[in-house]
């Protein structure tokens, strides 16, 4: 196999809880799921133990060297399997700053795309590296539904997904992760845990109930950065969803709805100026579960 493609899925943190500090790090406690929006990422062998990455859409293209993680992915990995790098093109359609985990997305896309073409196997390894690039590329190896702790290397992979359809808004300046996190430091206001009553509801088959427990620590402080995060949050609510949040650290929100029919009826009434797109909850490994009529942002759900 000299050649191979594999699509990134974005991720909605359906709650995030900051649970407190360590060395440094904020630690929390987040219920994230894959959706059907993803980048493609092609990678083909090349001589040599370095690789090489082109950036497609999105803006991306001028991301520097040294802070492109899917660059760091494909360099991590070959020096920890001894293999040669890789020539990788990353086709983007995940927006940089919205919290919906794009850079993590490629990063775990590349170390899959890799352990395809050098016919690696072990999940441990590949662990191990995915929480060296990142909070978020352990869970995005797998993806699907799972509790996220500490710094996210502690994964719990729930065996479901939720029964709804999200409508996701995204856009603008974007939230800057570090920025963000030292304005709700600053801030120094505290919020009720949400994450382990709403996984007690999905967990009891009350998606429902689990929705209305949606919510992230974070979105005082990046709505302080980013106005649209507040604004684009109330005009969501005012189309009665199961829940609402911001996802990461923003700036995308995003609505939950139980079918495709009534989130597309949501998107059509959002007058916010932002992006608007119907998602689904997608398990990357059953493609079952990537039946949404509604997504146009690659092949998933056609």
């Amino acid at each position: 196999m000299n050649r191979v493609r594999v699509n990134a899925y974005a991720k909605l943190n359906l709650t995030l809880d900051i649970t407190g500090a360590r060395e440094g790090y904020h630690l929390l406690d987040s219920l994230a799921v894959t959706v059907d929006l993803c980048d493609r990422i092609l990678a083909k062998k090349k001589k040599g133990p370095l690789s090489s990455v082109a950036m497609h859409g999105m803006g991306c293209e001028a991301i520097p060297p040294e802070k492109n993680n899917a660059l760091r992915a494909a360099e991590a990995f070959s020096a920890r399997f001894s293999t040669d790098g890789a020539n990788i093109a990353v086709f983007k359609n995940i927006p940089a700053g919205a919290g919906l985990g794009g850079s993590s997305a490629d990063a775990a896309g590349v170390l899959l795309a890799m352990a395809k073409l050098y016919q690696i196997d072990d999940m441990g390894a590949l662990f191990a590296l995915a929480e060296s690039l990142g909070s978020d590329v352990k869970f995005q190896l797998t993806g699907g539904l799972a509790r996220m702790r500490g710094r996210g290397e502690e994964i719990e992979r729930l065996p479901f997904l939720p029964q709804m359809y999200f409508l996701a808004v995204y856009g603008g300046g974007g939230v800057s992760t570090a920025e963000c996190y030292r304005r709700f430091d600053e801030e120094g206001k505290t919020f009720p845990p949400r994450t382990e009553r709403a996984l007690e509801g999905f967990a009891s088959g009350n998606p429902a109930w689990a929705a209305r427990l949606f919510g992230n620590h974070l979105t005082a402080a990046a709505a302080g950065l980013e106005p649209a995060v507040e604004r684009d949050l109330k005009e969501l609510r005012a189309l009665s969803p199961m829940g609402c949040a911001m996802t990461g650290s923003g700036s995308a929100v995003f609505a939950a709805f139980p079918t495709a029919e009534l989130a597309q009826w949501a998107k059509s009434r959002y007058r916010g100026g932002r992006r608007a797109v119907v998602l689904c909850a997608v398990d990357p490994a059953d493609k079952k579960s990537r039946r949404n009529p509604y997504f146009l942002g690659g092949e998933e759900g056609k």
